[in-house]
């Protein structure tokens, strides 16, 4: 992806010393002396170790972690901590720890294997606004993950001025990646009938058909909606979401409810070109990203002819 490859070429720069145009005739040499069987990206990291750039020995900021850096060493604060969750999967079980990870670049999701490293977690020893040192971490699907070779360590080091808010790109969906938050300008061509399943009032989980909470038992569920989509670029497509909360901004629960009514508004919005705000997800079932979408807005053309000119 163009954007995850500019963040190495300046990491790399940075590192060595170079101009980034420097770094970047270096990578397009490379390739041309592979013969082009090789990415840019793949290119860069060659560059990297020909100057002895190892990002095992760097303290790496989180606005410059690209797919498939290893051995990264980083520190940040914990600014968002979710709770422990188990698994059970293939025969195996086991917990996961996760939290959002912050320093003055930008914020990533961060997730624990480690039973270890999960018990900091359990026994309050890391907290949210702690400091927290980490190595020998990797990058997959947009998340920092930590398994039994990574270390993890609250630092005394303060940090002020932490990216809270995930920056918002701007991006074409054939370089979407999971865990982060974008924005395109797309057309609606596909719209499916709503879903409606029912959540638990407290933690807001799925409840069963008799309305029992795996967590808080017998409850008095609330009713939610969702409806599918399916957005495209002309660069690829994604399969979208709008969950009750959003749906309900933009049609009231009555057009949600009666199907005459809902079929109106989906002759609207076939075909209709939009403003998409939201997140990247990565389906494990089907091997895809999948767009939850927060916003929708209608295209402003005076304002985007604006932006064209400049």
């Amino acid at each position: 992806m163009e954007e995850n490859y500019e963040r190495l070429v300046a990491f790399i720069a940075q590192h060595a010393g170079l101009s980034v145009e420097e770094v970047m005739r270096k990578v397009v040499a490379k390739q041309e002396k592979l013969s082009g069987l090789i990415s840019k990206e793949g290119a860069a990291q060659v560059i990297a170790a020909e100057l002895n750039i190892n990002f095992d020995k760097q303290i790496v900021k989180i606005a410059h972690l690209v797919v498939g850096m290893r051995k990264i060493n980083l520190i940040g604060k914990v600014v968002g901590l979710s709770p422990i969750r188990e698994y059970s999967k293939n025969g195996r079980s086991g917990r996961i720890g996760s939290f959002t990870l912050a320093d003055d670049s930008s914020n990533i999701r961060t997730v624990l294997w480690d039973e270890n490293h999960i018990d900091l977690i359990a026994g309050n020893h890391i907290s949210e606004g702690s400091v927290v040192e980490i190595g020998n971490a990797s990058i997959r699907n947009g998340e920092l993950h930590l398994g039994s070779f990574s270390e993890i360590k609250v630092s005394d080091k303060v940090l002020e001025g932490v990216v809270l808010e995930k920056p918002l790109s701007h991006k074409q969906i054939k370089d979407f990646m999971p865990n982060e938050p974008v924005a395109v300008r797309a057309f609606v061509v596909q719209l499916f009938e709503p879903k409606f399943f029912s959540v638990c009032p407290e933690c807001k989980k799925k409840v069963n058909g008799e309305g029992m909470c795996a967590e808080h038992g017998k409850v008095v569920a609330l009713r939610r909606s969702l409806v599918s989509f399916v957005l495209d670029d002309g660069t690829d497509s994604i399969r979208s979401t709008l969950f009750s909360e959003v749906l309900e901004k933009l049609i009231s629960k009555e057009t949600i409810e009666d199907q005459e009514l809902f079929a109106r508004w989906k002759t609207e919005m076939l075909g209709k070109e939009i403003i998409a705000t939201g997140m990247v997800r990565r389906n494990q079932m089907f091997d895809s990203n999948d767009f939850v979408v927060n916003q929708l807005a209608d295209v402003e053309f005076d304002a985007l002819i604006v932006e064209l000119e400049r």
